[in-house]
């Protein structure tokens, strides 16, 4: 009696035994397959020449004498009459329903210590707690009502977090924006690298993939029908923000109006830095090409360059505050604009599938920026802006251009606006 009971028991072990085989194999079946999927869609050439790019240690310095600053106006020290003049024309597009917004929301909150959409990120303002998605389309409804219409949002995520942000509008009701004028697509992605060039397996067995950078955006407009979207509303202004801007002007008359009088098809805000050193990206023609150069690759005697007033010859710089006709983003989207590479902490499973932890950089990421597709055109408008007024982006948990930071400044522009 003994014997067949543990020969049962025995029996029905072994029963287990292989229905859990039987799905171990399925499940390395399908792991397979979508393995063997991502590697038909990767050009393993193009990657293999970006991360031997990745390896060039020490930037060729820029020579100075290629690159000459590019002219601005300050929108404060605007004449009255000139600025009435500038703004009727933007007043004008915007009423007629010839302007939408578009907000680049791919990212995590991973370096605010927020394990959600950055978008979803809560700002302790006053007078209570927000999202940055509900910040921003509190400041989208007050301009609906300033100009007696209903813009056009279109927001951008990832593949990292398109349901979660989904959810979340839908959880929050669109925060009572009109959801018939909300548009929701995907950027793009690029397989990470590690150190050696070999494609990373990320903890759930698959080709580990990051997104490809702000200036994925024009491809990624175009490929999911947001153009067509666009033109079929006879949209032919668009602005282009960052989702981490609690106090974006996404709405300046001002900025339209004279991208539109000076004849030129992109436009952009910017704000002189704050000190030489400062760690942004500066305006400057390059090559007789328009371009915005990072601090880092600017030469030492070029950063403190000052002109007869006393100002940062190139001083110019990039806050996430672009503006394209429709022409112009069809114009990018047609094009291949390069990659850059940067090194990050990337999670991974080695050989024998145990995950990794990584403690220092050891992965390369690639991407794409917006401002290189400035360099398609002859000229941009340039419209100098103050901080306290534009600028209050989140990009550290503390210190500089943190929660903190940004919830003074959204907290006092706004009880000036009151």
């Amino acid at each position: 009696t003994e014997f067949e009971t543990f020969a049962g028991v025995l029996e029905k072990a072994q029963k287990k035994v292989n229905e859990a085989s039987n799905e171990l194999d399925k499940l390395v079946g399908v792991r397979t397959r979508q393995i063997q999927k991502q590697l038909k869609a990767i050009n393993l050439d193009s990657l293999n020449n970006l991360y031997r790019i990745s390896q060039i240690n020490v930037a060729e310095e820029i020579d100075k004498n290629v690159l000459y600053n590019l002219p601005y106006t300050e929108k404060a020290l605007l004449q009255k009459d000139s600025k009435d003049k500038i703004d009727s024309i933007g007043i004008d597009i915007i009423k007629n329903n010839q302007y939408a917004v578009v907000t680049m929301a791919g990212g995590q909150g991973t370096r605010l210590g927020h394990s959600g959409p950055k978008g979803t990120f809560m700002l302790d303002i006053k007078p209570k707690a927000k999202s940055l998605f509900e910040i921003l389309a509190d400041n989208l409804k007050r301009e609906n009502e300033k100009y007696g219409i209903i813009l056009n949002w279109y927001i951008m995520t990832s593949a990292d977090n398109d349901i979660q942000t989904k959810e979340f509008f839908e959880q929050n009701s669109f925060f009572n924006y009109p959801i018939n004028y909300i548009k929701f697509f995907k950027q793009g992605n690029m397989p990470l690298l590690n150190e050696e060039g070999k494609l990373v397996i990320g903890e759930d067995g698959s080709i580990k993939f990051a997104s490809n950078g702000n200036g994925a955006i024009f491809k990624a407009m175009k490929e999911n029908g947001i153009l067509d979207d666009m033109s079929q509303k006879g949209i032919e202004w668009i602005f282009i923000g960052a989702v981490d801007n609690p106090i974006l002007n996404m709405v300046d008359e001002t900025l339209v109006g004279l991208t539109v009088f000076e004849k030129n098809k992109i436009g952009t805000k910017s704000l002189v830095k704050a000190y030489p050193e400062e760690k942004v990206g500066v305006f400057c023609r390059k090559n007789n090409k328009l371009n915005v150069i990072e601090y880092m690759e600017l030469p030492k005697d070029v950063i403190y360059m000052t002109d007869e007033n006393g100002e940062l010859v190139f001083g110019e710089s990039h806050i996430m505050c672009n503006l394209f006709n429709i022409k112009a983003l069809e114009k990018i989207a047609e094009q291949e604009l390069p990659y850059h590479s940067a090194h990050k902490k990337v999670n991974y499973l080695d050989e024998n599938g145990k995950l990794i932890i990584a403690k220092e950089p050891n992965a390369y990421k690639f991407e794409q920026f917006i401002f290189d597709g400035f360099r398609y055109f002859n000229d941009i408008t340039i419209l100098r802006g103050k901080r306290e007024e534009d600028f209050a982006p989140i990009k550290n948990k503390e210190g500089v251009d943190s929660p903190e930071t940004a919830i003074e400044l959204y907290n006092k522009l706004n009880v000036e606006r009151r």
